[in-house]
């Protein structure tokens, strides 16, 4: 029996257009040689055009399904996506004291189409739940700015912001740049005990937002560093996957185009 692929647990929510959350992420791990395991936090009513509705999955489940899996698959890295509430946020830290794999958080607080709050509670009290089990948080700049109040709009701001969510517990922050920047150049913020990394690319144009670039973007971090390579190449190399994506994004039904 082959057991070669390493194993990437995915504990998000279940987008059923298949742009981001869980199907996206299963796609990522199988586009990078890893192999997924979910875990469901909610059950999101949306198309490509919008979000309606959130329906996070019972807490205890969501506890207990992870706990299962913890304790009999090998999982060498860890992704977290949206988390849905408070509760779940619990059940998930105390599901991760069972593993040492780095974990990677990108905290989908709020969607972009149909601005419907994934998150039900403060997000401040999630931090403090997943306080010293995360290797990297990914949040974009509206993120950045609801956690820590302040507004991205440079690179010293991005360091700022990021500096102030790893002095509250995350190991290494990535602060996204997809919401802030000049129109030719997309930037993103690599925070770590060490200093910071200033990660650049060329930004595509697009006739508007593309569904599903953070989730893609915090799965490839998390298999690569599934896959041995250290944290800022892990971030390098997720972020030219994902622009390669957006290159070629594609166009799944009404609503917005999607990296998957």
């Amino acid at each position: 029996m082959s057991t070669a692929r390493p194993g990437v647990l995915l504990i998000s929510g279940l987008d059923p257009s298949g742009g981001a959350g869980l199907l996206a992420d299963v796609r990522v791990c199988e586009q990078h040689e890893c192999r997924p395991i979910g875990v469901t936090t909610a059950l999101t009513e949306q198309s490509t055009a919008e979000v309606r509705a959130v329906n996070p999955v019972a807490p205890t489940i969501v506890g207990d399904q992870l706990r299962m899996i913890l304790t009999d698959v090998e999982v060498t890295a860890v992704k977290i996506g949206m988390l849905g509430s408070e509760a779940i946020a619990d059940e998930v830290a105390r599901a991760l004291e069972l593993t040492a794999a780095p974990v990677v958080w990108d905290p989908a607080l709020r969607a972009t189409a149909g601005r419907v709050a994934l998150y039900a509670g403060d997000p401040g009290r999630a931090i403090e739940l997943l306080d010293g089990h995360i290797a990297l948080f990914t949040p974009n700049s509206e993120e950045a700015h609801a956690l820590t109040g302040i507004r991205v709009d440079s690179v010293g701001d991005a360091v700022a912001a990021g500096m102030a969510l790893y002095q509250r517990g995350m190991g290494a922050v990535l602060i996204k740049g997809g919401h802030w920047g000049g129109a030719t150049e997309a930037i993103d913020v690599l925070v770590t005990p060490d200093g910071h990394e200033v990660l650049s690319a060329p930004r595509f144009a697009t006739d508007g937002p593309v569904h599903g670039t953070g989730c893609a973007l915090s799965t490839a971090i998390a298999c690569n560093l599934a896959a041995g390579v250290s944290l800022a190449e892990a971030c390098r190399a997720a972020k030219a996957y994902v622009a390669a994506l957006i290159a070629d994004a594609v166009d799944p039904g009404r609503g917005r185009s999607a990296v998957l």
